[in-house]
């Protein structure tokens, strides 16, 4: 359920625009600033110019006929494009400059005008008897002053959207009968070199589309062929595919031409929203202030322009570009983007009619994922987080949910900085924390659910049976794990000699000294939530099934087993007669168990408890207190442990690593942390046949603990082994019987 709702969430959260505004910026900023191609070039009609010129730092207000000296200046040196982003609609005071500005570009054949996108209604009859009709809205270009706009190789507007931040623009505009727009025209005019190589393409795949086309003898109208192209490209993926197929196979064509015919096949071939793919902050594509290029000698020059710069084979966008904020309060002509100075200083809108061209010539727009591409996408990141979390422990869900973050949004991010292919990465950081988040409550609420029913139904349990019994409530809380098991952590004790002493003394009061001792145990199993499975004279059996972090049960088993130990030497010393006392020792192992009910009890069994049990006797042979099996304290560094090595228990085919149980490392005192590492030292030596050196550490830890069973143990093997080759396998120790 919990993978579904998220799922959902994703799909629904991509409906709103989250990914544009957040996502988008977030992708940016982890690329960082990028390299702007160096053939476009931005001239800033900008405060320093108007200074520096005498003139108003408002565009509208300055002279054509300076204009048309850039004209001619960036013709001189080689511009193979220039763009006005200045509107040119009213005539100037003085005609002279207008007709000069006309003379300069009809002189350049290369420049291409902006025009305003205007909308105006329009009347559409759809049943002329019964005069049926309605108002729509109709996109369009304003009006240019004729004696200019005549002159110029094409006009066209660049749209973008009103909106608070800029991210997008349109290559075509469908409202206005799919009229292209200024960095369309800029490419298809910078492309006229190749324009031949195209036409030989087109006619090698389809003859007769080719033959619509303007030859390219007589210099063809770059709107025309814009709308020509257009019109064959669009909506016929077939052409379009094997166009690519021959581009690709045509040995002629250098690399250059290549790349320039397939932006060519790519914008017209293409839907008309493109996303920018920012460069960077503001001037990131080169900007050279207007009244560097009108005269570089004849001004101081700007600090920002390094080195002149060549406009030779370069397209450049003319207009105004605003470098500080108080040039900005008198004229505005700057958009919000991901890239968005603190201080205010937006991107010009020149620069970014700038972008978009370059975008298009370098074929990296920034290119979204397919809606149902995006879809499908979250919605199985959003079921697969939220199935997973519900599965994994804590702990595993949160390494697995920072490694899942980490890798997700490195490989966005590549995949941005490499292909400028955007995937959306803020919706999935909120699914997967989400999922977690969601996930720990519900599992916290079933575990705090089952607690209260299990608690509730041991006290009514209690009541009538008493702690010891083991509880029909264990089986509802586990009621599914009769099928799949317990994974619990099982504590055995047995009491050393209790059949002699069992002979000593009369029923009655080895009945009431048995009794005393059960209550000495049941304590601190209680206390660190034990549950006391079975009572068999000496014999006692516990399990720990509270918590869902299995970790956290086997410290609490370890904990209860060192506080035992210690009730067990509080209750012997507390007899008079020592022949009274009962030295238990005890067994702890972990693994997966079985819940059965057989004659009105409740009790678990599995290879786990015969497991225990045999651990539990082994404290016979090597005369210790506590051992465990090594999978006990995995993973736990709050006790202090003396690992004795693999040993065949009786019964069992396969060895099981011992460790002795010491101390809680927080009440660890000197000589059990110096008798543990002398003791790896010496059994390493055992290890390794190295017999004098094992038998001088064995000796050496019996001269201060002369009562030290695992040293007398492994001393006596050494005693052994000196004269006689030890048995396979080596270096398992066997304990023959129980």
């Amino acid at each position: 359920m919990l993978g579904g709702m998220l799922g959902l969430f994703g799909i629904l959260a991509h409906l709103v625009p989250l990914e544009e505004r957040f996502g988008l910026s977030w992708l940016f900023h982890l690329r960082g600033p990028a390299v702007a191609p160096d053939n476009v070039v931005v001239v800033a009609i900008d405060q320093p110019s108007a200074v520096q010129m005498g003139l108003s730092i408002m565009p509208r207000l300055w002279p054509r006929d300076i204009h048309a000296q850039l004209i001619d200046k960036l013709v001189q040196e080689g511009a193979r494009a220039i763009i006005f982003d200045l509107v040119f609609d009213v005539p100037s005071v003085l005609a002279e400059t207008d007709e000069r500005l006309a003379q300069a570009i009809r002189a350049a054949g290369n420049v291409i005008l902006t025009e305003r996108l205007v909308h105006h209604n329009a009347m559409v009859v759809y049943d002329q008897d019964r005069a049926l009709s309605h108002h729509v809205i109709q996109e369009g270009s304003g009006q240019l002053l004729p004696v200019i706009a005549d002159e110029a190789t094409a006009r066209a507007p660049f749209a973008v959207p009103k909106t608070d931040r800029v991210n997008h623009y349109w290559t075509f505009k469908a409202g206005a009968g799919d009229m292209p727009t200024v960095p369309v025209l800029a490419l298809q005019l910078f492309s006229l070199p190749v324009y031949e190589d195209l036409i030989g393409l087109l006619r090698s795949v389809d003859p007769v589309a080719a033959e619509q086309l303007p030859t390219p003898e007589h210099k063809p109208d770059v709107e025309d062929v814009v709308f020509k192209l257009r019109h064959m490209f669009w909506g016929q993926p077939q052409l379009v595919q094997h166009m690519y197929a021959r581009l690709n196979r045509d040995s002629a064509l250098g690399p250059a031409k290549k790349k320039l015919l397939t932006a060519l096949i790519n914008l017209y071939a293409s839907h008309d929203k493109h996303y920018l793919n920012f460069y960077g902050p503001p001037r990131t594509i080169t900007t050279v202030p207007y009244y560097q290029v009108l005269d570089p000698g004849g001004y101081p020059v700007e600090r920002s322009v390094s080195h002149p710069v060549d406009f030779k084979d370069k397209v450049v966008f003319v207009g105004f570009s605003g470098a500080t904020q108080p040039e900005q309060d008198i004229v505005r002509d700057d958009y919000h983007t991901v890239f968005s100075n603190p201080d205010g200083l937006f991107i010009s809108g020149v620069e970014i009619a700038a972008t978009a061209f370059a975008n298009l010539l370098e074929n990296r727009p920034v290119r979204p994922l397919p809606l149902q591409g995006s879809l499908g996408m979250l919605f199985l990141l959003g079921f697969t987080a939220g199935m997973a979390f519900m599965l994994l422990s804590t702990r595993i869900a949160v390494v697995m949910g920072i490694v899942v973050l980490i890798v997700y949004v490195f490989s966005a991010s590549y995949l941005f900085k490499e292909s400028a292919i955007w995937v959306p990465v803020i919706i999935p950081v909120v699914q997967i924390v989400l999922a977690f988040i969601l996930s720990e409550i519900l599992k916290h609420q079933s575990v705090r659910k089952k607690s209260e029913q299990l608690e509730t139904q041991l006290v009514e349990i209690r009541k009538s049976l008493g702690s010891s019994y083991p509880s029909k409530a264990i089986e509802q809380l586990l009621g599914n794990y009769q099928e799949h098991g317990i994974d619990s952590p099982c504590l055995t004790t047995d009491v050393a000699g209790y059949t002699t002493l069992s002979e000593l003394i009369d029923s009655k009061d080895l009945g009431e000294l048995i009794s005393n001792y059960r209550n000495a145990l049941k304590d601190p199993i209680r206390q660190h939530e034990g549950h006391i499975m079975d009572m068999i004279a000496d014999s006692m059996l516990a399990i720990w099934i509270n918590h869902p972090e299995h970790w956290l049960l086997r410290s609490q088993a370890c904990h209860a087993a060192l506080d035992l130990a210690a009730a067990v030497e509080r209750f012997n010393q507390s007899q008079s007669d020592q022949r009274l006392w009962l030295p238990t020792r005890i067994g702890l192992h972990c693994g997966e168990m079985s819940l059965r009910r057989g004659d009105g009890s409740y009790n678990v069994v599995g290879d786990v408890i015969n497991t225990a049990n045999r651990i539990q006797g082994a404290n016979k042979f090597l005369n210790t207190r506590i051992l465990l099996s090594e999978e006990v304290v995995h993973g736990l560094d709050e006790f202090v442990t003396r690992p004795l090595g693999n040993f065949l228990l009786p019964g069992k085919t396969m060895p099981v690593h011992l460790v002795e149980l010491l101390s809680a490392r927080s009440l660890a005192n000197q000589e059990q942390l110096w008798l543990c590492g002398i003791f790896a030292e010496s059994l390493r030596a055992y290890h390794s046949q190295h017999w004098d050196e094992a038998r001088h550490g064995f000796n050496k830890i019996l001269g201060i603990f002369p009562a030290d069973g695992p040293s007398r143990f492994f001393l006596s093997l050494c005693e052994r082994y000196r004269n006689i080759q030890p048995i396979s396998p080596w270096p398992i120790c066997r304990i023959e019987t129980k």
